[in-house]
């Protein structure tokens, strides 16, 4: 097994056995960023083979500052934002348009429910289900731990439609989770 520096030079040559090696290496956990940002599989390995053609693309800017994984997983998430940016602007706008909520700092506090329960495919399965402008800023707020500054200005929105997002998107998820658990506890008696 090559390098991660050795590994980065061979595809920059064309190595296609190299680029085999980077894909085989990265695919599980890229594949699993994909499956956040989508709604099921099928888009979600569109969205892979999409950021490897990004990837292998860019390669050559890659500085060996951090992690080549960090690096990836950042390309990957930004090739999703790119792939969704332009129809989530119309559903940010509709949904933000709906009806006042609380402001989104009042929801963080009382965000705990027993999700750890069930399976992550089920949550995943959950997260998937979710309308496009709350899923990609739950991904962007949650996974990759970015501000709602820095999530308004890479989807073009502002801060407080990524607060409302998020706020919509937890609630939404609670619910989703709580008819699930209640689901499993039909006919179950104490």
């Amino acid at each position: 097994m090559r390098s991660e520096e050795q590994l980065v030079k061979d595809c920059l040559s064309g190595n296609k056995q190299a680029q085999y090696e980077l894909y085989q290496r990265f695919s599980g956990v890229l594949f699993g960023i994909c499956l956040r940002y989508t709604h099921n599989r099928a888009e979600a390995e569109d969205l892979l083979q999409e950021a490897f053609i990004k990837i292998f693309a860019k390669i050559g800017s890659f500085g060996h500052k951090g992690s080549l994984e960090g690096w990836l997983k950042r390309l990957v998430v930004n090739q999703a934002i790119n792939h969704r940016r332009d129809n989530l602007k119309h559903q940010f706008m509709s949904s933000f348009a709906e009806s006042p909520e609380p402001e989104a700092d009042e929801e963080e506090e009382n965000d705990s429910y027993p999700a750890a329960s069930l399976p992550k495919e089920k949550l995943l399965a959950m997260i998937q289900a979710l309308p496009d402008g709350y899923q990609m800023v739950f991904n962007m707020y949650v996974f990759e731990n970015l501000t709602h500054q820095q999530i308004a200005e890479m989807l073009q929105i502002s801060e407080n439609t990524s607060k409302t997002q998020l706020m919509k998107a937890r609630k939404k998820l609670r619910q989703m989770v709580e008819a699930e658990l209640a689901s499993k506890n039909i006919g179950v008696k104490s």
